[in-house]
C-alpha cells in the first residue's frame, strides 16, 4: 500500500468530555521554552547530531517476529547507544491491555511517548477537520497514563492538510491543547524495505536479511545526507535532525547496525528532547499541500528548491524500481 494512500460541533462535545487541556503550560514549557537556553546552541557539535523517532508501536507483526521480541530488540538497540527516543503512538494499534505493557516499556526506560493520532487518517480531502481532530483526541487518553507522556503530536503520513483552513484550524487546536508538531526533517521509506522484507520471509522463510540491511542503511545514509544539505542550504546552518523510522520486524533486527552506520558516517546520536528544542521545529510553513519532512516544507515555501524537491518526499514509488532490480 502507498503512503500517500495508506472543528464543528463534534470538537466541542469531544473537548467537553476532555474538560481541560491534556498537557499542562508547565509540562509543555519544560521541553518547548521559547526563554530558556537550550543545553547547546543548536548545533554547536562538529558532528552533525539526528534523533531517533519511531511511529506506530503495533502488536501485530505478523508471523515474522512476536511483538514482546521487536519490542526488547529495539529498546536495547537504543539503550546501547545510551539516548532516549521518541515514540509516536496510533492508538488503534496499541489500544489493549498487552498495548499498554508495550508503551510501559518505553515509558520506564525514559522515551518520550507521544500522539499520532488513534486511526492514523490521511488528513486529505477524504477526511474532515472534524474527524481529524476527533480522532487526535480520542489518542489523548491512550498516552494519558505515562510519565513521559510529551506534547508532541506527528501526521499520520506527515499530511497537515489539503486545504488551507483545515491546516490552520488544526494549528489552532494543537496550540489550544499546548502541543508542537513532533516534526521529521530526515524523511524515508523503512516502512516499505520491511514490508518487502516480511513478504519474501512469506514465501522463502530462510531468506537471508543481509541485502534487506544493507539496503536499508543505503537508504536511511542517503536520506540523511539529501535532507542535511538542503537544511543547510535553505537555513545556513545545521539542525538538530529527526529520523523516522517505524517499528517493524526490519528495524527490530538491524537497528543496532543502522544506529552504528550513522556514526561511522559522522553523525552523533542525541535524545530525542534536546532535538526538538532547536528552534526550527516552531517553524509553520505555509505550504498547500501541508506536511511532508519539515526541510522540504521549508525548502518548498521559499520557492527556490523546486529542482530538488519530488511530492510526495518519500514513498515506495521511488524505491520499488531499485528493489525490484536487485531481486529484493
Amino acid at each position: 500500500m502507498k503512503r500517500r494512500r495508506f472543528l464543528s460541533d463534534g470538537i466541542k462535545s469531544a473537548s467537553a468530555a476532555v474538560c481541560s487541556p491534556f498537557f499542562p503550560p508547565a509540562f509543555r514549557d519544560s521541553l518547548f521554552s521559547q526563554t530558556a537556553a537550550p543545553k547547546s546552541s543548536p548545533n554547536n557539535s562538529a558532528r552533525p547530531q539526528l534523533a531517533l523517532t519511531l511511529d506506530d508501536p503495533t502488536l501485530s507483526l505478523g508471523s515474522v517476529l512476536k511483538w514482546q521480541e521487536a519490542n526488547s530488540r529495539i529498546l536495547k538497540a537504543i539503550s546501547e547507544k545510551d539516548v532516549r527516543a521518541a515514540l509516536f503512538v496510533c492508538g488503534m494499534r496499541v489500544d489493549e491491555a498487552d498495548g499498554a505493557k508495550l508503551l510501559s516499556a518505553w515509558d520506564q526506560a525514559g522515551h518520550l511517548i507521544c500522539n499520532h493520532s488513534y486511526s492514523h487518517k490521511f488528513y486529505d480531502e477524504q477526511t474532515s477537520y472534524a474527524d481529524f481532530a476527533v480522532d487526535f483526541l480520542k489518542n489523548e487518553k491512550v498516552i494519558a497514563p505515562y510519565r513521559n507522556r510529551t506534547a508532541l503530536f506527528r501526521y499520520p503520513f506527515l499530511k497537515e492538510g489539503d486545504t488551507a483552513d483545515k491546516r490552520d484550524r488544526f494549528r489552532a487546536l494543537l496550540k489550544e491543547r499546548s502541543y508542537h508538531v513532533g516534526h521529521v526533517t530526515i524523511d524515508a521509506s523503512d516502512w516499505y524495505m520491511s514490508q518487502r522484507f516480511v513478504d519474501r520471509l512469506s514465501k522463502q522463510p530462510k531468506a537471508p536479511i543481509g541485502p534487506y540491511r544493507d539496503y536499508l542503511i543505503a537508504h536511511l545514509l542517503d536520506r540523511a545526507a539529501f535532507y542535511r544539505q538542503l537544511a543547510l542550504d535553505v537555513l545556513g546552518r545545521d539542525i538538530r535532525h529527526t529520523l523516522l523510522m517505524h517499528f517493524n520486524p526490519l528495524n527490530a533486527f538491524v537497528l543496532p547496525e543502522v544506529m552504528s552506520a550513522f556514526e561511522a558516517s559522522g553523525w552523533q546520536w542525541i535524545d530525542a528532547s534536546m532535538a526538538f528544542e532547536d528552534s526550527i521545529f516552531r517553524s509553520q510553513p505555509q505550504t498547500l499541500p501541508a506536511g511532508e519532512s519539515l526541510v522540504w516544507a521549508l525548502a518548498k515555501e521559499t520557492g527556490r528548491f523546486e529542482n530538488r524537491l519530488r511530492y510526495p518526499g518519500e514513498d515506495d514509488v521511488y524505491e520499488r524500481p531499485k528493489m525490484d532490480a536487485l531481486g529484493l
